[in-house]
């Protein structure tokens, strides 16, 4: 490991952005000042997938995590977490850039909502064409 204090790494997901800060530690995750497990309201499923790229690497216990989060829903913030975290541990070694790669932990998904065009109800929904 390098002499820095932290490793960071920046997430996006739809309308979420989130940033993580990897310090050396035991394996404690901070989410915007909270624990993690009190912001996600005990949700077991998204915990587990939050630290999924820890788990693939084998260091679930070797960084503290803080987290700093803001806009989209509980979801798309997880998603941003999860890629957040990735990208501070491919800064640690290669070697775990290219587990994590592998695995799709890096991989952006760019999918987010489509604007309301002038003219429609909504992205795409319009009114019911009548032929006469």
């Amino acid at each position: 490991m390098a002499d820095k204090s932290y490793f960071y790494g920046l997430g996006r997901r739809k309308s979420a952005t989130a940033t993580a800060r990897l310090y050396a530690g035991k394996g404690e995750i901070t989410i915007n000042g909270e624990t993690a497990a009190k912001y996600l309201d005990d949700n077991k499923t998204l915990l587990a997938e939050l630290t999924d790229p820890l788990a693939l690497v084998g260091k679930q216990t070797d960084f503290d995590i803080t987290l700093l989060i803001k806009g989209g829903g509980t979801s798309g913030q997880v998603d941003a977490a999860k890629l957040a975290i990735s990208k501070a541990l491919a800064t640690i070694n290669d070697d775990l850039k290219g587990s994590l790669s592998k695995a799709g932990y890096l991989r952006r998904d760019s999918r987010v909502t489509e604007r309301k065009k002038y003219g429609l109800k909504g992205a795409r929904k319009r009114e019911q064409f009548s032929k006469r």
